[in-house]
């Protein structure tokens, strides 16, 4: 029987990228870049390059290699899916690193605290 989540939609969603990683032989930077390009072609909001994030650290997937993926599918989903990829992932990056900055402040905050 299934349990009751607070959170279900993220859940299946969760369960959905285990099976999908589980089911799947490439290697993570690979992984990654097919599903970045696969976000762009379908003009994915900037939330799922957000989830993309964290993976695409852990592969060492750099910024050369995202512009080098853009570049590569360009001809194929067009200038204006590239354009609104580009726009959608600094809107990520943009809310990664304020998130990032209000975590280490809070930590800061914390620590003085205690220190007091």
């Amino acid at each position: 029987m299934a349990t009751r989540s607070d959170a279900p939609v993220l859940d299946t969603l969760a369960a959905m990228t285990i099976d999908s990683i589980e089911h799947c032989n490439m290697d993570e930077k690979t992984l990654i870049t097919t599903r970045i390009a696969a976000l762009v072609a379908m003009d994915a909001p900037a939330i799922s390059y957000m989830a993309h994030m964290s993976p695409a650290v852990k592969a060492d997937f750099t910024v050369e290699e995202l512009q080098d993926v853009l570049v590569a599918i360009a001809p194929v989903v067009g200038t204006a899916r590239v354009m609104s990829a580009a726009g959608h992932i600094s809107q990520a990056f943009g809310v990664a690193i304020a998130m990032a900055e209000a975590e280490a402040e809070a930590i800061a905050n914390a620590e003085s605290r205690g220190a007091s």
